[in-house]
């Protein structure tokens, strides 16, 4: 039959997304061309299939045949509907008769097929209200409705709903836009929100702390008693590097240093030299510019002051293994259930004498997190590590440390960090209210000569429950760079 022949063509034609070639065994070509391509153009289906029924004469002249067409179109899933055809025409020459519901049998003139994005769930800060964090929150693809970074693609399900599809097929008018009906995902589940911890006032706090900074920079703010995340603010906007960033941590590592050496018997009051070099094994180390500490200081002044000299003096009295065991208490080598991706450091235990000197001083293969440092702050505040949670609802496996701190030990190092503030090279923060405790850290990277260096600070709040650390990439110098900005988020904070 000629008019099976048509139908066919027609049906080829749309189903390759081929609107010209379609429109042209129609009757009325111009108007199928443009209402095939707006419908094609609209879903983006990444398959067609269209199957015709058997085709009935109604009348001297005229065939109708039924049809079902199939898409899969992403983001909306798998979609079929049932339609009619007609053909009119005598003998050899037949056309399709066109029309709107030929298309889709529920719209008009006027109207297409079209897709809509599915409201998502929100990210909320602990207050309930929307978060605004931008590197936390990460993006969305409006194109496909998925998220593609941060916290929206790590809870994309959650966020669109228990179909898992970003889309809904609708019919909408083409003059207005408006959407007519909605054809699939009516009945679906909405998505649920996604709640952290995130203290508003905290993180504008760490944003404005950041804002108008050069370099790339990052906040972390936890709360010492639960392990909560209050802040998390990056500069510029992007990558998450508070959470998820891989440095050398510098001079902020020794307090975990202090902790083995305090738990080896020393003493903040023993005696601790300070020369302006050290040498391991033909390696030499130095403190920042080179400076030393007159003869007669303390194991608390050569902390306070940084002394890298006297640390990796120290490493002698370290086993290969004692940096590694001692980073335990603080969390560190295990994995972190906290809500979203984390980076949760690594101290690898020493593989030569010089390795383990440069360990000492947070260098070598030591690599940590902003939320690592900020974590390590908090151990000290809480005098055992508790897990950072940033999405408690999520949270499945809470990490517990297999050893904690001595009593003398936390003491110790809480006086020790109370010093670098109010006698050391935290002098940044010095006078500001709520006694701040604090290290700095300047840590070197690359291979130039001299070498660069990122600048750290990390601390907490004697008078409540706020530990930090403030991270300024390729910054400088811990006290004289990264200080500055750990103060303006502290002022911030106390208001």
């Amino acid at each position: 039959m000629a008019a099976t022949a048509e139908f066919e063509k027609f049906f080829d034609a749309w189903e390759a997304g081929d609107a010209r070639r379609a429109g042209r065994v129609t009757n009325t070509p111009d108007q199928a061309e443009a209402l095939i391509t707006s419908v094609m153009t609209n879903l983006e289906p990444s398959k067609t299939e269209i199957s015709a029924g058997a085709g009935e004469r109604k009348a001297d002249g005229e065939v109708d045949i039924p049809f079902t067409v199939k898409m899969t179109i992403p983001g909306a899933g798998d979609y079929s509907w049932n339609s009619q055809a007609k053909a009119v025409g005598r003998a050899e020459k037949w056309k399709v008769e066109f029309h709107t519901e030929t298309v889709h049998p529920e719209m008009v003139p006027g109207q297409t097929l079209a897709l809509e994005l599915r409201d998502r769930a929100a990210i909320l800060d602990k207050n309930g209200e929307e978060l605004e964090a931008a590197s936390l929150v990460g993006v969305v693809d409006f194109r496909t409705g998925r998220g593609v970074s941060g916290l929206q693609a790590f809870y994309d399900r959650q966020l669109i709903g228990s179909s898992g599809l970003s889309k809904s097929v609708v019919i909408r008018d083409r003059k207005s836009g408006h959407v007519v009906k909605t054809l699939t995902g009516a009945g679906a589940s909405r998505g649920r929100p996604v709640r952290t911890t995130i203290d508003p006032r905290v993180q504008r706090a760490a944003a404005a702390a950041l804002a108008g900074v050069e370099k790339n920079a990052a906040i972390v703010a936890i709360d010492p008693s639960s392990g909560r995340i209050l802040a998390a603010a990056n500069m510029p906007p992007g990558m998450n590097r508070a959470l998820e960033g891989r440095y050398p941590p510098g001079s902020t590592f020794k307090v975990v240093t202090a902790a083995a050496l305090l738990k080896q018997g020393m003493k903040p009051s023993d005696r601790a030299d300070c020369p302006k070099f050290a040498i391991v094994n033909g390696q030499r180390f130095e403190n920042q510019g080179q400076f030393t500490l007159p003869a007669g200081s303390t194991f608390r002044d050569t902390f306070a002051r940084s002394c890298n000299t006297f640390f990796v003096n120290s490493g002698a009295k370290l086993s290969e293994s004692t940096l590694h065991d001692t980073a335990k208490a603080f969390g560190i080598g295990g994995t972190w259930d906290v809500g979203t991706t984390t980076y949760d450091g690594s101290v690898p235990v020493a593989g030569s004498a010089n390795d383990k000197a440069a360990a000492t001083v947070g260098q070598a293969r030591v690599q940590a997190s902003p939320l690592v440092m900020a974590s390590i702050a908090a151990t000290v505040k809480e005098g055992v590590f508790k897990q950072p949670t940033l999405v408690p609802d999520a949270v499945k496996n809470r990490y517990v440390a297999p050893s904690r701190l001595d009593a003398g030990v936390v003491d110790a190092l809480r006086g020790m960090m109370r010093a670098t503030v109010t006698e050391g090279a935290a002098e940044a923060l010095k006078g500001l209210p709520g006694e701040p405790h604090a290290k700095t850290g300047t840590a070197e990277f690359g291979t130039e000569t001299p070498p660069r260096t990122h600048a750290w600070m990390i601390g907490y709040q004697g008078d409540r429950n706020l530990a930090w650390a403030v991270l300024l990439e390729d910054g400088g110098s811990g006290g004289s760079d990264a200080g500055p900005i750990a103060a303006t988020f502290l002022k911030n904070v106390i208001g």
